[in-house]
């Protein structure tokens, strides 16, 4: 059998045809069966995540008399959220198998239980009791004073020592509170407000050069009477200023 140019070229282009036809649906089948693997498995883990999902139910009650507890707090650990009881000790609440919930109350030892997980259904119900939580504390004498004339007497001798009246008088002196109040930042409305300050100032000079003080009366007067009390001294004059005094007397 003899093939010419025309025959050969003919046959060889069909031969590459089937060959990149026959990759395209190769490629075609796997791409189409990894997808269905990735729907089948997504679908899994989202039956395996409704079927870990419980509805946990009951009621908290005192572990002395069987009265039911309000506001009584059922946490699950570790993840942030959780329900408080009713004014009977009942509640309810949405969790998963194999997590742990505490149950506290105010004067009540704290009590945390475990979801089994292999849990059959998709509900859980408890009775949980709690025990009181007793502190001891030292035991504590009071005297009453005879009289209550004594009981001033006393009261107006009572010595104070010497450091903590020193340290309630720079506590309370105008030098440390301007210091203090310099210090401290300012709070979420002061910020405010002086934001709002701000852009209302620029708002007010907007299209035009805003005022100089260098040219503002009022400011000059405040200037020269800051000047006058002797606002803008050093220390170091003023502190040279009071030993030369004390040297002169």
């Amino acid at each position: 059998m003899f093939f010419t140019s025309n025959t050969l070229q003919q046959y060889l282009y069909l031969s590459s045809d089937n060959f990149f036809m026959k990759q395209f649906v190769q490629y075609s089948l796997l791409s189409i069966t990894m997808l269905i693997s990735a729907l089948h498995s997504s679908a899994q883990n989202t039956q395996t995540q409704q079927d870990s999902v419980v509805q946990l139910y009951g009621v908290v009650m005192t572990a002395d008399s069987l009265q039911g507890l309000p506001a009584a707090s059922v946490v699950v650990e570790n993840k942030g959220r959780g329900t408080l009881t009713n004014d009977q000790g009942v509640f309810s609440i949405v969790v998963l198998k194999g997590d742990k919930i505490r149950f506290s109350s105010v004067g009540f030892k704290d009590k945390i239980i475990s979801i089994p997980n292999n849990l059959k259904g998709n509900q859980y119900s408890v009775i949980q009791l709690l025990v009181n939580d007793t502190a001891y504390l030292p035991a504590t004498i009071l005297r009453a004073r005879p009289s209550p004339g004594q009981f001033e007497r006393d009261f107006v001798n009572t010595e104070v020592p010497a450091d903590q009246l020193e340290l309630a008088r720079q506590a309370m002196s105008e030098a440390k509170r301007r210091v203090l109040l310099a210090g401290l930042p300012a709070d979420s409305r002061e910020a405010v407000n002086m934001q709002l300050r701000q852009n209302a100032q620029k708002y007010y000079y907007q299209g035009q050069v805003p005022p100089m003080n260098i040219l503002n009366p009022l400011a000059w007067a405040d200037f020269i009477k800051a000047w006058k009390r002797g606002d803008f001294k050093r220390k170091e004059d003023t502190s040279s200023s009071s030993s030369s005094d004390s040297s002169d007397n």
